[in-house]
């Protein structure tokens, strides 16, 4: 089972000092679903998966499956 909570804190740590302002921009979605992904409230869809593994520069099995 995935755990949204592990993983939001993941994309939270990846994202660091950047606002999420600007990684929403970069991503081409809104600041509050980084929010939601963040909190483990909502998950990404497949294709924002990638988008978010490539701008951080890391395989989608790291930040999505790795337990």
């Amino acid at each position: 089972m995935i755990d949204k909570k592990k993983i939001g804190e993941r994309l939270a740590k990846l994202r660091g000092n950047r606002p999420q302002k600007e990684v929403a921009d970069a991503l081409g979605i809104s600041p509050s679903a980084i929010t939601m992904y963040e909190t483990g409230r909502r998950m990404p869809i497949d294709e924002m998966k990638v988008k978010i593994a490539n701008y951080y520069k890391r395989s989608v099995q790291f930040i999505f499956f790795n337990d």
